[in-house]
């Protein structure tokens, strides 16, 4: 769940971040990728692509505070291309008169604009928390694609594995090893909801590293979203917005974010009313059928 917090009676800004390391992908005679912050020798600079990087997580949501005069209006504006669900609350201060009262919750459409409640003028803190997806999604049991390009099989952590798939948004994922820039496809037809692709370096610094993974996150059609994680640096090969088919190549694995070596993080998710919980899923691997142990 990520927040945005706005006051009512004055606006801030943040400073400047430093600025992030610089990374460069290239691809040797082999046709492997690289990446990294030093151009091997005798690369041609034509073939060298220099990776654009973030310090943090794109917000998922804007909360806009509109005077009214006698009062005013939050707004929820939707930076996803698929739905979220938001709750405003006060943060700090005296809690002003609101309609509906605080914390109020609201579902904002994909890339949407929601009157999220009528506040009177106080000396208060908003904050606007939100979640992907929608909270009503009806998810039906299908069978998923295998995700790399590769036929080569290693699970390093599966269902309820204790270094990082403990909380429920993890209890269903599976890390599978691949080394990095393994093409990953599609594993079921969506729209990309949202993409990190800006994260260049991967640690077990738990709270620092668990926000910076490359992440491309996809809507399917029953409101359920697959997430595929720890991409490589720039490592998203596709758009939010844009329609994706099972199979497609979407991205270039790699060892981004709270992770411990190369592989690729796949979760199938739903929004259980302001909280992301991992679903069971079917997976068609390399050999066939995979079959999965409940934590």
């Amino acid at each position: 769940m990520r927040a945005f917090v706005a006051c009512l009676l004055l606006v801030a800004s943040c400073g400047a971040a430093g600025a992030p390391p610089e990374v460069y992908r290239w691809t040797d005679a082999r046709g492997v990728v690289h990446f990294g912050d030093r151009v091997d020798d005798g690369v041609p600079p034509a073939q060298v692509e220099r990776v654009p990087l973030q310090e943090a997580p794109a917000p998922l949501a804007r909360l806009v505070i509109e005077d009214r005069g006698n009062g005013h209006e939050a707004w929820a504006e939707n930076l996803l291309a698929g739905p979220i669900e938001v709750v405003l609350r006060i943060e700090a201060g005296r809690a002003p008169a609101a309609q509906p009262a605080l914390p109020a919750r609201a579902t904002v459409p994909a890339r949407g604009r929601v009157l999220v409640a009528r506040v009177a003028a106080a000396d208060a803190r908003l904050r606007l928390d939100a979640v992907p997806g929608h909270p009503a999604a009806q998810v039906r049991d299908v069978e998923y694609a295998w995700p790399l390009g590769t036929a080569a099989l290693r699970i390093e952590q599966a269902w309820g594995g204790r270094f990082s798939h403990a909380d429920d948004e993890n209890r269903h994922a599976v890390d599978f090893a691949t080394p990095v820039g393994t093409p990953v496809l599609a594993a079921r037809d969506g729209v990309v909801m949202q993409v990190e692709a800006g994260f260049a370096e991967g640690g077990l610094d738990r709270p620092e590293d668990m926000a910076r993974a490359n992440v491309v996150r996809i809507l399917h059609d029953d409101g359920s979203m697959a997430v595929y994680a720890h991409l490589a640096p720039g490592g998203a090969d596709v758009r939010p917005g844009e329609r994706i088919r099972r199979g497609q190549r979407i991205g270039r694995s790699g060892n981004t974010g709270y992770s411990g070596g190369p592989h690729l993080h796949f979760v199938v998710q739903a929004n259980r009313g302001m909280r992301l919980v991992s679903l069971p899923f079917r997976m068609f691997g390399p050999g066939g059928i995979l079959r999965f142990s409940e934590p």
